[in-house]
Order: structure tokens, then C-alpha cells, then sequence
């Protein structure tokens, strides 16, 4: 019994002096030296080596000129071509250094360098914790790889992650951009930048500002969160998420998106866009609209596609798939539109419809025309199967013009002048200046001619006229009162610049304004690390 407690409590001693053994702290280890000396005098307690010193402590080998080797504190001063390697991974290079194997911390001072395979950090003093395997330094730095040149006041290197990190101003200088932050993280084998905080990057092609941002500095390829946007010469684009290819010169934005045009004065709208620098094009969806400001007011189109192409003074728009538009004086509907900048020209292509003051316009084929000198909308072409209709001021009827074209002329935004030609008919409700009905004018001719003042046609000229008499009121049947093919479309009149919307787009509208809210009050929240940044080493696993 005593001898099987005996051998039990033998057992746990030598536990215990084991591991009390594996926690002490390694012991420097001097390999190497010409010459070695001890001078209680000069430096108590200390031995002196000098020429081609070489000392290992736990993996990390040190060599230079001359030492000062504290045996008992387990400490080491170094002086001249001071160089600690760390496996094939980490050199660090300066004129003086001080190492502490107890707490395994280093100190190099004097034109520190440290490299590794991917990049060069250059600086005066740098300090290495091997506990934690991190590097920082609080003096001036420069950092350099292949691909880039990144300074700063202070930084902090994690070994392992291969990641610098700067909390203070940090520049990073490319051939073709410049970087500017005070909160960067740097993944020095993958090139990945990972910004915070208020942030620029900036070349000859356009300037970006983020306050939460992604690069990847060897792909130039980019994603950018929180209030950020991207400037060209010209433009604007802004977006709750922009996605940013430099070799392509691509970028395309999601949620909230706004590209404003300074040059053109105008203002595209969506949830998603695409934008093409070097085709000078555009391509929006997701409740889209163009906003154009002409003369003093703003045009406002609609489609569930928009595409703007072509460089100043030759810029095309084009929307698709039932589009609407909406201007003060001024609304519409058709299957799509094409509007040219260079020839002034807009064309309302399938079905199309125009509300001008009160009047009705329907034909086949619908062109507005402006003016590139003044800025302001010229005339209206509107060729087959043309209707003119607006409701009588009073009474429940319908002035109607009909005819085969259409060629109108406009004042102050306004239809003013108007040529009905070709088998053109014409009923309108005559009252005198105390509103009351003098009559029903229903006539035929070979061609119409308008004169409208203040929404009121003031004098109507007929050409060549075939048949046609003013009806008192009671001799005019009501089957009579309407011309073939008239639709009244009243209804569907585009009254403001939310009319434009259909109700599906505007219920997916308040989701995203939602999801905004939510993601606003997530703004201090970090962006995640990327998967391919942190596994940028690991190789595939082939199955």
C-alpha cells in the first residue's frame, strides 16, 4: 500500500516538473563568434561577442557584428547588420536590435527593414511580439510589392494573416490610382485592400470615395458599401453597393442608385445600373427614370429599361417596355422612346399618347422636336391616324381634330400652331366670351389649320373645304357628336412625376427603402473578409 502511494505521488512530481520545464522560457543559444569576452566593469553581468555572432532562440535566428548576451535575464543586445530570420517567411534587418527570450519579444531600430516573400517594410524602429505574431511600428513607413508603394505614420503587421493594418493616414501608391485612408487593412500575399472610414482613390480616369470599401490591388476589382461613389469627368455614380472593374473601366451599383450627368443636366435614376466609361453608355433598370432639365423644368422618363450612349453632344437615350413621361406642361406613354442630343429629336415609338395642356394626341408614329440652340421644344410630328381630342370646357362633349398627319408648332411648351392635313375632320364645341354654346361646328377638309391660346383654340382655318356646318346643339344627335375612332384616355393622363411608376415597381420600391434603413443602422458594422482573402495560400483540394 505504501509503496503503490510512493510511486503515485513520484509520478505526479515528475507531471509537474515537466511541465513546469516546457513552460520555462528557452534559453538564447550563442552558435557563432570570432571573439567572446565578459567585463564585469564595462557591462556587469553581460558577455560581449564580436564578428559573425550567431544566436537561435526557439526558431528565430539572429546574426550581426556584436552582442551584448545577458545570460540570467535571458537578453540580447545587437549592433551592426543586425538580421532575424523567422523560418523562410520573415527577415528583419537594422543597425541595432534588442531581443528578450523570456517574453520572446524583439526590438529593431536604425533603417529597420522587415520583408517577407510578398512585400518590404522600410521604417526606424519596429517592434515583433513572436507570442502573438504581430509586427507594429509607430514611425513613418513604407511598405512596397510588385504591384504597390503604401506609407504611413504607424501600422501593424499580423504574421500569420499576412495582414497590415493602419489606423492612421495611410496612402498606397499604384502606377495608375492612389489610395488615401485612416483605417486600412492590407493582405499583403492577395493584395487585398479593405477600407474604413472615409476613404479616396484616385487617378487620371475618375476619384472614388467610400466609407467602407474593398480593392483587390493585382485585379483591380472593387466593392464599395456606405455613401460611396464614383467621379468621372462628367458624371456621378452613386449607390448603396457599386461594383468597380479599372481594366474595363466597368462599374455597376445597386440600391439607391443616382448618376448625374453635369455636363448634359441630367439625372438617371434605379436600383440597378450598369455604366461603360470607355463606350461612354449606360444601361439602368429597376425602377428607372431620366430626369432632364429643360427650359427652367424637368423632363422625367420612365422605363423599365433606360440606356444612355455616346459621348457629349451625340448622346442617345433610350427606354423600353412601356414607358411613361412626365413634364409640367407636358405628359406621355409609349412602347419606348429614342431621343438623340446631336439632332434634337425624340421619338415615341409603339402606341404612343401626349397630354399637352388639355389636349389628347394619338397617332401612329409621334417625333418631338427641339431646338439645340434655345434649349426649348420646337414642334410635334405625328404621322397616321392622327386624333386631337380635348374635353369641352363646360359641357360633357369632345372637341376632336382628325386627320391623316399631324405638324405642330410649340410656344412657351405649349402647342400653339397646328396643321391637321389629309382627310381632316374636325368637331368642336363653339361658345361665345360668356361660355355659352353657340353651336357645333362639324366639318371636312383636306387640311386644318389651329391656332390654340391659353389651352383654348382661338381660330380654326379650313382648306379646301368639302362639307361642313355649325349645328345648333338640338339638331346634333349625340351619335353624331363623335368621330370614328375616338378613345378618350383621360384616365390614364400622367399627372405628376410619381404617375410615372406602375404600382409593382413602387411596392418593390418601399422594400428597398426598408432594407435601407435596416442596413443604415448597420453602418459602424465592418465589412466581412472575403473568402478568397483568406484562403489566397490554401490550395484546391482536387477530387
Amino acid at each position: 500500500m505504501k509503496k503503490s502511494l510512493f510511486f503515485l505521488r513520484y509520478c505526479l512530481l515528475l507531471l509537474v516538473t515537466n511541465l513546469v520545464l516546457a513552460q520555462a522560457p528557452k534559453k538564447i543559444i550563442v552558435e557563432n563568434s570570432d571573439f567572446a569576452d565578459v567585463n564585469q566593469v564595462e557591462i556587469p553581468d553581460a558577455l560581449l561577442l564580436i564578428g559573425n555572432v550567431r544566436v537561435n532562440h526557439d526558431g528565430v535566428v539572429m546574426t550581426c557584428n556584436k552582442a551584448y548576451y545577458f545570460q540570467k535575464e535571458n537578453y540580447i543586445k545587437a549592433f551592426g547588420n543586425v538580421q532575424m530570420v523567422q523560418g523562410d517567411t520573415l527577415f528583419l534587418n537594422s543597425k541595432y536590435a534588442e531581443y528578450n527570450g523570456n517574453v520572446k519579444k524583439a526590438y529593431a531600430s536604425g533603417d529597420a527593414v522587415m520583408s517577407s516573400p510578398e512585400s518590404t517594410l522600410t521604417t526606424e524602429i519596429i517592434n515583433f511580439d513572436r507570442n502573438i505574431q504581430e509586427v507594429f511600428y509607430d514611425t513613418p513607413g513604407t511598405i512596397t510589392n510588385k504591384e504597390n508603394t503604401l506609407k504611413s505614420n504607424s501600422g501593424r503587421y499580423y504574421v500569420k494573416q499576412k495582414k497590415f493594418q493602419f489606423l492612421t493616414a495611410v496612402t498606397i501608391t499604384n502606377p495608375t490610382y492612389v489610395i488615401k485612408s485612416n483605417h486600412l487593412d492590407y493582405y499583403s500575399n492577395s493584395g487585398h485592400s479593405y477600407l474604413f472610414g472615409p476613404s479616396t482613390i484616385t487617378s487620371k480616369a475618375n476619384y472614388i470615395y467610400t466609407e467602407k470599401g474593398f480593392y483587390d490591388t493585382k485585379k483591380n476589382l472593387a466593392h464599395f458599401l456606405n455613401k460611396s461613389y464614383i467621379r468621372y469627368d462628367d458624371r456621378v455614380i452613386k449607390g448603396d453597393s457599386l461594383y468597380y472593374d479599372r481594366n474595363r473601366e466597368f462599374a455597376s451599383a445597386t440600391r439607391n442608385v443616382k448618376i448625374t450627368d453635369s455636363i448634359n443636366r441630367g439625372i438617371v435614376k434605379g436600383h440597378y445600373a450598369e455604366v461603360y466609361k470607355k463606350l461612354d453608355s449606360m444601361y439602368v433598370t429597376k425602377r428607372a427614370v431620366a430626369v432632364n432639365f429643360v427650359e427652367n423644368d424637368s423632363v422625367y422618363i420612365h422605363g423599365k429599361k433606360l440606356m444612355v450612349t455616346g459621348k457629349e453632344g451625340n448622346r442617345i437615350i433610350r427606354a423600353f417596355n412601356n414607358v411613361r413621361f412626365f413634364k409640367t406642361d407636358m405628359s406621355g406613354k409609349c412602347d419606348s422612346i429614342h431621343s438623340s442630343s446631336k439632332t434634337a429629336l425624340t421619338k415615341m415609338i409603339g402606341n404612343p399618347i401626349l397630354w399637352n395642356a388639355e389636349n389628347q394626341i394619338t397617332g401612329d408614329v409621334m417625333h418631338l422636336i427641339g431646338n439645340n440652340t434655345t434649349q426649348k421644344l420646337d414642334s410635334l410630328k405625328v404621322l397616321n391616324n392622327t386624333f386631337i381630342v380635348s374635353k369641352d370646357t363646360i359641357g360633357t362633349g369632345y372637341n376632336q381634330v382628325k386627320g391623316q398627319d399631324l405638324y405642330g408648332k410649340f410656344k412657351e411648351g405649349k402647342l400653339h400652331d397646328v396643321d391637321i392635313v389629309k382627310n381632316a375632320e374636325v368637331i368642336y364645341y363653339m361658345r361665345n366670351e360668356a361660355q355659352e354654346l353657340i353651336g357645333i361646328n362639324k366639318n371636312k377638309s383636306s387640311k386644318i389649320n389651329l391656332i390654340i391660346e391659353d389651352n383654348e383654340v382661338e381660330t380654326i382655318t379650313f382648306f379646301q373645304q368639302i362639307d361642313g356646318e355649325i349645328f345648333p346643339e338640338k339638331d346634333l344627335p349625340e351619335n353624331a357628336r363623335k368621330l370614328r375612332g375616338l378613345v378618350w384616355r383621360g384616365d390614364e393622363r400622367i399627372k405628376s412625376k410619381d404617375d410615372i411608376f406602375p404600382p409593382e415597381e413602387n411596392e418593390d420600391n418601399d422594400k428597398i427603402a426598408k432594407a435601407t434603413k435596416t442596413a443604415e443602422a448597420k453602418e459602424d458594422i465592418p465589412m466581412k473578409i472575403r473568402k478568397e482573402t483568406l484562403n489566397y495560400d490554401k490550395k484546391k483540394v482536387k477530387k
